[in-house]
């Protein structure tokens, strides 16, 4: 059964790693929704070596912001739909200024009402120390509760570290 599922971890946990290990498990067609940005060489180096990574086999759209959009018009019965990541998007839209809470709320309700599986990858930024700036302050709580709201409606939940998963919510998935 393939079941729409939020993946979380920290940096370098193995998240993405794992997100599309369960893609490919799912045996549909693969598309990657992407929301990285390459402002800068290091960025263009990380994003080439994920499509390397990933291999043949995938779509891949890029959506730093019009994630939403990206979720309606790339979803299908014989496709599952990785995001990666709900962090970089939503700090993108933060950075562009945007009404975060509209756009949380229009995910969310894209998110219940969308015809293909998801996965969805989020970073689990609350487990350091108090940030020392308003901003990033101000991110990690909405980051926090994003990725709450995005636990409350999807069938399972995965917390990935050190490049082990564990179901925090719903079934464990057959291929690990």
């Amino acid at each position: 059964m393939i079941t729409s599922t939020l993946v979380l971890g920290g940096a370098r946990s193995g998240k993405s790693a794992f997100a599309e290990r369960l893609a490919a498990a799912s045996g549909l067609e693969r598309v990657m929704i992407a929301t990285a940005e390459a402002h800068d060489e290091e960025m263009r180096r990380r994003i080439a070596r994920h499509r390397a990574d990933r291999g043949h086999g995938w779509v891949t759209i890029e959506a730093p912001i019009e994630l939403v959009q990206a979720l309606r018009r790339e979803a299908a019965a014989t496709r599952i739909l990785v995001i990666d990541c709900l962090t970089l998007w939503l700090s993108n839209i933060m950075l562009a200024g945007r009404d975060v809470a509209h756009d949380v709320n229009d995910l969310i309700d894209a998110l219940r009402h969308v015809a293909s599986p998801i996965i969805l990858v989020s970073n689990e930024v609350g487990l350091g120390v108090v940030p020392d700036n308003e901003l990033a302050r101000r991110f990690r709580d909405a980051q926090g509760r994003l990725n709450q709201r995005a636990a409350r409606i999807l069938p399972r939940v995965v917390l990935v570290a050190a490049g082990l998963p564990l179901v925090l919510k719903g079934p464990a998935p057959e291929a690990f």
